[in-house]
């Protein structure tokens, strides 16, 4: 697979090490080879930084030395800015897929994901092994018997960051997605983190309220805790944003000022109109202001997902056992129905 070679590991020559007793200049060639591959790879990126953030995200772990594990699920990326214990693109060949069945990037995504999804049991077995580390079991004797005992299994990973395709269509509202998060939210504490990109809501209202339905469908769709994440926030601060979420009056008069400078007609009657209707879904949503590039804000982000994951605790868990009794008390229904129509 050539999109998986972008992360300079194979650029060495092999012939290389047979030359190490004809003097250092190969070596220092060689090193500075893979210190230009490192600095190419670094200048790549793009989009609303949701790569990048990961990336941040990991290196903050290698500071405070917490245990993490990464996954890749986007298909059609060219370059992971961190490391992917798990990968999509060493199970499926995105580029192949789109010859073999004749489908366009998104169809390609789906496709891909779909593939992928169908042994995702064997994914979240790896996940459940590296998640928690089970101390080997001890028998203890006595003079009448011999009772096994099973010590308790401790937590080995401290969270599991999970890299999805920027296509939110393609993964959220297909059924490979609904089969992954499902897969995911049943084994661990699972938290969503919408990516969004701040200097573009900061300057377009429009954008902004985009966004917040965007928000608001994902977390309709999964019913999981939802953290809405202002990236570049070393460009321009997210806490505009976050005062249009939090003050209701506020984003009221910044679309008087949006209004008045750009006559947008019925979309901007629009948004005032869902600015109220999501004005207490607001409520439910986690927010933060981060910057991927400089790393200020990523504390701030861990402790807002720790407290979506007590949400995760008292709502989801909750909402899921609530569905199962739902579905338990279908079938019941279902085979008194049968019993009474075969008397």
């Amino acid at each position: 697979d050539d999109e998986g070679d972008d992360d300079g590991n194979n650029d060495e020559d092999p012939k290389d090490n047979d030359n190490d007793n004809d003097g250092d200049e190969p070596n220092k060639k060689n090193k500075n080879k893979v210190d230009d591959d490192k600095n190419e790879d670094e200048e790549k990126g793009g989009g609303d930084g949701n790569e990048e953030l990961n990336q941040e995200q990991e290196e903050e772990e290698g500071e405070r030395k917490p245990v993490g594990y990464c996954l890749n699920l986007d298909p059609a990326t060219k370059l992971v800015p961190f490391g992917a214990s798990i990968d999509i693109r060493d199970t499926v060949d995105y580029k192949e897929v789109m010859k073999q069945h004749k489908l366009g990037p998104n169809g390609a995504i789906m496709t891909s994901l779909n593939l992928f999804s169908t042994k995702f049991d064997q994914v979240i077995s790896i996940l459940d092994n590296r998640a928690y580390s089970y101390p080997p079991t001890t028998n203890s004797t006595t003079s009448t018997s011999t009772t096994a005992s099973t010590p308790a299994p401790t937590k080995a990973l401290d969270y599991i960051l999970v890299d999805t395709p920027g296509q939110i269509e393609a993964f959220t509202w297909s059924a490979s997605g609904s089969i992954i998060t499902s897969a995911l939210a049943s084994s661990f504490p699972t938290i969503l983190a919408f990516v969004v990109d701040t200097p573009r809501c900061a300057t377009s209202l429009n954008t902004f309220m985009s966004n917040m339905l965007y928000a608001c469908s994902m977390f309709y769709r999964t019913r999981l805790p939802l953290v809405v994440v202002f990236n570049k926030c070393d460009v321009v601060s997210g806490d505009v944003c976050m005062e249009w979420m939090e003050d209701y009056e506020t984003f009221q008069t910044a679309m008087d000022d949006f209004m008045a400078s750009d006559n947008c007609g019925y979309y901007a009657s629009l948004s005032r109109s869902l600015s109220l209707v999501l004005d207490e879904f607001y409520q439910t949503l986690h927010r933060v202001a981060v910057s991927a590039a400089t790393g200020d804000g990523v504390e701030e982000f861990w402790e807002v997902v720790q407290k979506a994951a007590g949400d995760f605790e008292e709502d989801y868990v909750g909402d899921l056992k609530c569905r199962v009794e739902e579905q338990k008390m279908k079938r019941k229904a279902l085979a008194k129905d049968s019993i009474n129509r075969l008397q």
